[in-house]
């Protein structure tokens, strides 16, 4: 070997030596970065009143003293904590705030009357016995909590209300004309909740079993093969209950005989499953005194949300001074997307001088990609993150308005 190519060889070693640590070196960087604390975090208790206290946390920018633009969130319904949590991958209140936060918001969010981490049902008698009206005073007394702390500007408030949340986020905003400035509705009750409970246990299964099940197109449906499909047992509370009688000198509970599955029976979608899925909607607002509900749905909250007026009927009563923003998945199976249209057109109809609609094809109502049968559960996607955050910096005191969000009044994106 000459002595020139020795030198070439060596060469070529130590600039493939470096290459080596430069890319290691990048990777421990993007490593270590991931650790760089954005968030700070301040746990608090918020009294509810006749010795009901629950937990909350305030999430803040790392960096600043405040005061902070303030938001509060208002969860769905169900035994909700604090993160909203449904799954690891599911907690979209956690989500929101640490995005939030990160983008220089104080957030509030807090875990439900008698309700702990994790969806536990801590406390079964204040469960079982909440009211709507319970939940709204619930939100108004964190509200009180969120203008008071010190890294908060009392007047740069947002309630962001999620299903049932957007129920209650307006009545606050109502009851609190001079404090809320803005309120942003995720996936919108428009209607009376009697109409969202039969939409998801009546209409969706109903309307998959003849477009998907009924192949024939004749109206009937096999019970062996919907006792079989997951989607369906889903959409239909468990099809094999539905279709079940007590038996008083057998076993407890039975598949009603003229249903036996081995032998294939047909039943009619309308005139059997119907009123049997009706039955099942009626029977959850009935209240047997005496009973203590540990489900998560108890026959009084399902009662007081009956008396409620729709929200079409009060969103105008929200003061013109407050913008509105309305999130829409298109694939919703909860609260379906003509409900955020019918709230749109309420706003456009009494003239409200700023309200925003923003509709997501293919995503559902936790705003991750579903079906147009069947909630999926995951992470929110970026975008709607990013969305809500461009709105929101537009109507919170910024300087700048962000060229990606509607810059007129009453406009609709469609994501």
């Amino acid at each position: 070997m000459t002595l020139s190519m020795g030198l070439f060889l060596i060469a070529i070693l130590t600039l493939s030596c470096l290459s080596t640590i430069s890319i290691f070196r990048q990777q421990n960087q993007a490593l270590a970065q991931q650790y760089i604390q954005t968030i700070k975090y301040k746990n608090l208790v918020i009294d509810l009143g006749n010795g009901v206290k629950t937990n909350a946390q305030l999430t803040l920018p790392a960096i600043g003293k405040g005061p902070f633009p303030g938001v509060l969130l208002v969860h769905g319904s169900g035994p909700e904590d604090m993160n909203e949590h449904v799954n690891k991958n599911t907690a979209p209140f956690l989500q929101t705030s640490q995005y939030l936060s990160e983008r220089g918001f104080a957030v509030l969010r807090y875990d439900k009357r008698g309700i702990g981490a994790n969806r536990t049902i801590l406390d079964k008698n204040v469960w079982g016995n909440v009211t709507f009206t319970n939940l709204k005073q619930d939100a108004q007394k964190a509200l009180a909590v969120l203008i008071k702390q010190p890294e908060v500007d009392p007047h740069e408030i947002t309630i962001i209300g999620h299903s049932e949340g957007t129920l209650i986020a307006p009545r606050v905003a109502i009851d609190n004309a001079t404090k809320v400035k803005n309120i942003i509705l995720m996936d919108v009750f428009a209607q009376n909740a009697r109409d969202g409970l039969y939409f998801q246990r009546v209409s969706i299964p109903l309307l998959y079993a003849e477009k998907v099940l009924d192949h024939n197109h004749d109206g009937l449906l096999s019970v062996s093969e919907a006792s079989k499909n997951p989607t369906f047992n889903s959409l239909a509370a468990n099809f094999t209950l539905v279709l079940e009688t007590i038996n008083a000198n057998g076993p407890k509970r039975q598949l009603n005989p003229q249903y036996n599955t081995n032998k294939d029976t047909y039943i009619s979608i309308n005139n059997e499953l119907k009123p049997k899925l009706i039955a099942q909607v009626e029977s959850m607002s009935v209240v047997t005194p005496g009973k203590k509900c540990t489900g998560n749905i108890c026959p009084i909250w399902v009662k007081s949300q009956y008396a409620l007026q729709p929200a079409l009927n009060i969103i105008g009563n929200v003061p013109s001074t407050t913008s509105i923003l309305i999130l829409q998945g298109q694939n919703d199976t909860q609260t379906p997307v003509q409900q955020a249209y019918l709230l749109q057109q309420a706003l456009t109809d009494k003239r409200r001088p700023d309200h925003t609609l923003i509709t997501y094809p293919n995503l559902g109502h936790f705003f991750y990609p579903s079906s147009e049968w069947k909630t999926a559960f995951g992470p929110i996607q970026p975008y709607v993150l990013a969305d809500l955050y461009a709105w929101l910096e537009a109507h919170s005191g910024f300087m700048h308005t962000p060229a990606s969000m509607p810059s007129s009044s009453n406009s609709t994106t469609t994501k």
